[in-house]
């Protein structure tokens, strides 16, 4: 029998909040987490990369020297989430990820930008710490310029293949007057908590920071971006050609999937799983009436103008009414509801040519409103369910409001935990709750889902296994059948941030394994409310920590079942 010593449950605790300081005083954005809006930017000098890896790797021994036999069960559990996070962010230090900053989806540049787009502007001194983090930004871009440098002198850049689309978002914040960036975003209206008096202060104050500041900390970032990066970065787009590219690539894998399994074993599970959901793609054609081949078909959709959005708005519009056909049916799927509510908006002019089809987070799910003919209607159920409700937005409220959990589990974001929820939305409670009305928007389904799965194969084959990019492309484009614009977008995405894509698939069938185990056990005294309430309220975790806690709920029932005979 166990003995729980509360004592090493304070240690966890202490250790926990100190690194959580730390973390929030030198971390812009990891782990996929929302960007929180500070007045002072972390430096990035190597005094302070250093400073880092020092701090992380003593963390870390901490964490090994506790007696986990004398945490409770929620220690063990806290202890085990928060040395994941760690050890990434150790060996993020190690492999020098600060020299790369940026990739096909996120950026230094961009971050502060989001910090602004995600906050919640309704006090004063938030509209003062703006202020401020814009004047920090012309030293925050210079010393990551510094490290882009030594990153180029060692041959650890981004490749050549990605960087036009990059620069283009840095070319479209100049392209825009100071009041139209998102920097100004939250002064052109404010709230009743900030006076009136103050107000032509702080707008006046913005507009200098930005003019003074932020452009010309982007203008010098553009220099660079053309004159030196872009001409010196690396031609090859495999994580395997990288310094010590084989095991910066494995460590990758470990920390995006949170299991132990090998790239090889990935890519033949994903190969495998590509031709069970064409399968199910080719089914959904057939229930359309469409007798003619997948290519046919596909040529047929391109050519429909009923399958596209007239407008932005059209989009925008059509995907809120699918999140209130989903909101109806949530108190049949779900014991606990978030409080936060979340907008829908479109992405940023400057990042949209190379965002993905959407975004969701805390309060905001960001549809792409960009080259409308890239956005078929079919994939809008799919996409909503996964990024806004019951998938990203939702999952990620209900996190920052679980006031249970230590804030390293409440306020960050798992790739493959948040990703597998997501999917098994779209894939399972799509179905279930009847979103999918029509076998146009089950073919769209089943077409993301697809995309899930190649994403194994394209993201190995391009980082382990020498595929080229025309290979990749061309790959993608015959198995998902989605537009090429979003397929390019894709690609760029796993080229530039390796790993990030295969957790997705292979967390929601982790998921799926665990619901199949519940049903089978419990028989007609499973919950599905119960079960989706225990996975969500774990908030993001390894994935073999969501089927650990499922066989705990499963043998509390049972337990539960036995007392009651």
């Amino acid at each position: 029998m166990l003995t729980v010593d509360f004592s090493a449950d304070r240690t966890l605790a202490d250790i926990a909040t100190r690194e959580w300081s730390f973390r929030r005083q030198h971390v812009v954005r990891e782990l996929g987490a929302y960007v929180p809006l500070r007045s002072v930017l972390p430096k990035l000098d190597p005094a302070n990369q250093a400073e880092k890896l020092a701090f992380w790797t003593t963390v870390l021994r901490e964490l090994d020297e506790l007696d986990v036999s004398t945490l409770s069960p929620t220690g063990r559990e806290d202890r085990l989430v928060l040395r994941q996070q760690v050890e990434a962010l150790r060996l993020s230090q190690i492999f020098r990820e600060y020299e790369r900053p940026f990739n096909a989806f996120t950026s230094f540049w961009d971050d502060t930008a989001a910090a602004i787009r995600e906050e919640s502007f309704d006090h004063e001194n938030k509209y003062r710490d703006a202020i401020s983090m814009m004047r920090e930004m012309p030293r925050y871009f210079d010393e990551a310029i510094a490290n882009m440098e030594t990153g180029l002198a060692r041959g650890f850049s981004q490749p050549k293949i990605v960087l036009p689309a990059a620069i283009r978002t840095i070319q479209a914040v100049l392209a825009q007057t100071p009041e139209e960036t998102d920097y100004f975003r939250p002064y052109h209206t404010f709230p009743d908590a900030v006076p009136v008096t103050v107000r032509p202060e702080l707008l006046q104050e913005a507009r200098a920071a930005i003019i003074e500041a932020v452009l010309p900390a982007y203008a010098r970032l553009l220099a660079f971006m053309q004159d030196v990066y872009a001409p010196t970065a690396i031609e090859s787009i495999a994580a395997t050609n990288l310094p010590d590219g084989p095991a910066y690539y494995n460590a990758k894998v470990n920390e995006f999937t949170t299991l132990e399994m090998p790239a090889e074993d990935i890519y033949e599970l994903g190969l495998a799983e590509v031709e069970t959901c064409s399968a199910h793609m080719l089914a959904a054609v057939r229930d359309s009436g469409f007798g003619g081949t997948l290519e046919e078909f596909l040529t047929f959709l391109k050519s429909e103008p009923q399958f596209y959005p007239t407008s932005a708005e059209d989009l925008l519009m059509r995907a809120a009414w699918i999140t209130k056909k989903v909101e109806a049916k949530l108190g049949s799927f779900f014991g606990l509801l978030p409080r936060r509510r979340f907008a829908i908006e479109p992405v940023p002019e400057n990042i949209a040519p190379n965002y993905p089809m959407g975004t969701g987070a805390p309060g905001l799910y960001l549809l792409n409103t960009f080259n409308l003919a890239s956005r078929p209607l079919y994939i809008l159920p799919v996409l909503t369910l996964h990024e806004a409700v019951p998938g990203h937005c939702f999952q990620m409220s209900l996190a920052a409001e679980n006031e249970a959990r230590p804030p390293f589990r409440a306020q960050t974001y798992g790739i493959a935990y948040g990703n597998a929820w997501a999917l098994y939305c779209e894939k399972r409670l799509g179905v279930e709750m009847g979103i999918y009305e029509t076998p146009y928007d089950v073919f769209g389904m089943w077409s993301l889902l697809t995309l899930r799965a190649v994403r194994m194969v394209v993201d190995v084959g391009v980082h382990a296994k020498g595929w080229s990019y025309d290979r990749a492309r061309d790959y993608m484009s015959e198995k998902t059948g989605l537009p090429l614009l979003v397929v390019e977008a894709e690609l760029q995405r796993y080229i530039s941030w390796p790993g990030q894509a295969l957790g997705y698939y292979l967390g929601m069938m982790a998921i799926e394994r665990a619901r199949e185990k519940a049903e089978r056990m419990l028989g007609q005294a499973f919950d599905i409310r119960a079960f989706h309430d225990r996975i969500l309220a774990l908030g993001p975790v390894p994935m073999t920590l969501v089927e650990d806690s499922i066989d705990q709920m499963i043998t509390e029932q049972l337990d539960e079942q036995a007392k009651r005979v």
